[in-house]
């Protein structure tokens, strides 16, 4: 029986908006960005041998940290957006450093991602039928200038994410508040009734259906407080009020952004932060090689100093070469995921989409990163390090039984759309080598960012068979790695399930999971669900990658987690 590719589009329904704009920068980090910037080096079979397992995700600096100096981010990127409609940035980078909200993540090196409270007292008392969240704010807590945080600064935060000229930030709740749909904002004087503030320290969330995962929904950058009599959409990006340690004290488009201390900020309220810096200075516009160099080198002003961008498998050489600088490396254990998504809409066998996870070569991929000190191999969905994530492996790599499911079988030729840089054409060509020995023709269609974009995640999944997607949470929950790829609602319109699968039964099983509001047993049933899925070879799994980062001597508190696979700012300090 051959493959068939039929000429009709799944109907995408329930759209989530703005909830995946493209391009959205290092410092706001989410589950596009960790992959980038991945070079492919000639050295790659070297770093294999260079003792990835020894590296650890713990602290890289053997200083001292002590209150005060100036902590140096350097970047390659351009801009810092701080508006937190506007923002997908992880809870512990850049953004939390300015902007608190009802709840953050406790990330710590060796430990499982928590939610905690932040500016709420708790992560959130729930009612009966899972569809009312209530939340009362601590005492003591307030703006930059001193004004007492209120739920009214919190819900007209939420709100203003509503509005089309601040589209771009991570938009879950969107579509989870009840009585959402159609709300432009509160610029022309409209308000939820589905957000209630009774009172100055109290706010009441009303949902659309339960969802057990909005503790960790209220830890995303919208749900920061924005006073009204604050607020210019055109200029907030450049110039927010500040509700955590520091603020924005100086801003220069395309040059650097100095952050100094808020002094209104309650050290007592706050779990999370450590606030040691006196100032934080993010350096802009960087060159990548230059920055890489600089931090080896360690002198001057880099001792204090980190990059925002993870090192590329040449760099990692060369660090590992150099015994001052392999000392400070700080590597996460195996984390973000890159897989291999089948177009099933194309690709209708299951015997041929199993044929294909059989024969991919996944060590190909991994020596491709920079072999196991750039990766470890993937055979699960769901991201190391998060509660639901169970190991096991359905297709370990066998050629000779991805051969016999294709016996009769006449597949046509392949196209693996690619992403057109450095990294994923590599790893693309790997996957192709992979294919060819099975018998299968395999041309690539390298594609510039956007046009990739496009085709993936807005066409009509008809100029594709196979493409390499890199996926990292937006927060650390299971939910987080399945919904968005693999249920039926997320095919077109911008959804990342770009291997455009659709199972009622396994969207059923979604909704449920989801609904769950007890972590174990919403753990349990994700992990489940990963393997349910994997059943129908939607997918596969190629490396988990792991990211290097390379601090100067004098940073305190560096470390790497499994979950995100990225530096702590909120615990960083420096020492003299």
């Amino acid at each position: 029986m051959s493959s068939t590719r039929p000429t009709t589009t799944h109907p995408a329904s329930s759209r989530r908006p703005e909830t995946r704009p493209a391009g959205h920068g290092r410092f706001a980090v989410s589950r596009r960005g960790l992959l980038a910037g991945a070079g492919i080096s000639g050295l790659a079979l070297a770093l294999a041998a260079c003792g990835a397992n020894s590296r650890s995700a713990a602290t890289a600096t053997a200083a001292t940290a002590s209150a005060g100096g100036t902590l140096y981010v350097l970047s390659t990127d351009t801009d810092i957006n701080w508006d937190p409609a506007k923002s997908q940035s992880l809870a512990i980078t850049s953004l939390g450093l300015v902007h608190r909200r009802l709840t953050t993540w406790d990330i710590t090196a060796d430990g499982v991602p928590a939610v905690v409270p932040d500016l709420a007292t708790d992560t959130g008392t729930i009612s009966e039928d899972g569809l009312t969240w209530t939340y009362t704010l601590k005492e003591g807590i307030t703006l930059e200038d001193g004004t007492p945080i209120t739920s009214a600064h919190i819900k007209y935060g939420l709100e203003r994410s509503f509005a089309s000229a601040l589209s771009g930030g991570l938009g879950y709740h969107k579509t989870l508040l009840a009585d959402a749909e159609g709300y432009t904002g509160p610029y022309d004087g409209e308000h939820l009734d589905s957000i209630e503030t009774p009172d100055e320290r109290t706010i009441i969330f009303h949902l659309d259906h339960p969802y057990g995962d909005w503790p960790w929904i209220v830890s995303l950058p919208a749900f920061a407080p924005v006073p009204e009599d604050s607020d210019d959409p055109a200029t907030y990006a450049q110039a927010p009020v500040a509700s955590g340690p520091y603020r924005v004290e100086a801003y220069q488009q395309g040059n650097s952004v100095t952050l100094a201390r808020n002094e209104n900020w309650s050290a007592a309220t706050d779990e999370v932060r450590t606030a040691l810096p006196e100032q934080i200075v993010f350096s802009l516009g960087q060159d990548e090689d230059t920055v890489s160099q600089r931090l080896i080198a360690d002198s001057g002003d880099d001792q204090y100093a980190f990059s925002a961008q993870l090192l590329t498998a040449s760099k990692l050489a060369q660090v590992s070469a150099d015994p001052n600088a392999s000392a400070r490396l700080a590597t996460s254990d195996p984390g973000p995921l890159l897989y291999l998504a089948i177009n099933t809409e194309r690709i209708t066998d299951p015997d041929v989409r199993k044929a294909i996870a059989y024969a991919v070569d996944k060590t190909a991929v991994q020596r491709a990163l920079g072999g196991e000190l750039g990766a470890g191999i993937a055979t699960t969905y769901i991201t190391p390090g998060i509660p639901g994530q169970e190991d096991y492996d359905l297709y370990p790599t066998d050629l000779e039984q991805a051969k016999s499911l294709l016996e009769g079988k006449d597949v046509p030729e392949l196209v693996l759309l690619s992403q057109n840089n450095e990294a994923r054409l590599a790893i693309s060509e790997a996957v192709q080598q992979s294919l060819t020995e099975l018998g299968l023709k395999v041309t690539i269609d390298p594609q510039s960012s956007d046009a990739y974009t496009e085709r993936a995640t807005q066409g009509d999944g008809s100029t594709y068979d196979l493409t390499v997607v890199s996926w990292n949470p937006d927060y650390p929950s299971a939910n987080a790695n399945i919904q968005p790829l693999y249920a039926s609602s997320e095919i077109g319109q911008g959804g990342y399930n770009i291997s455009r699968y659709s199972d009622p039964e396994v969207d059923q099983l979604i909704t449920e999971a989801s609904q769950e509001s007890d972590p174990e047993a919403a753990a349990t049933k994700w992990a489940a669900l990963d393997r349910r899925i994997a059943e129908d070879v939607p997918a596969v799994p190629l490396v988990n990658r792991r990211n290097s980062f390379l601090p100067g001597s004098k940073v305190t508190g560096f470390f790497v987690a499994p979950f995100p696979a990225y530096p702590n700012y909120l615990v960083l300090g420096v020492s003299e």
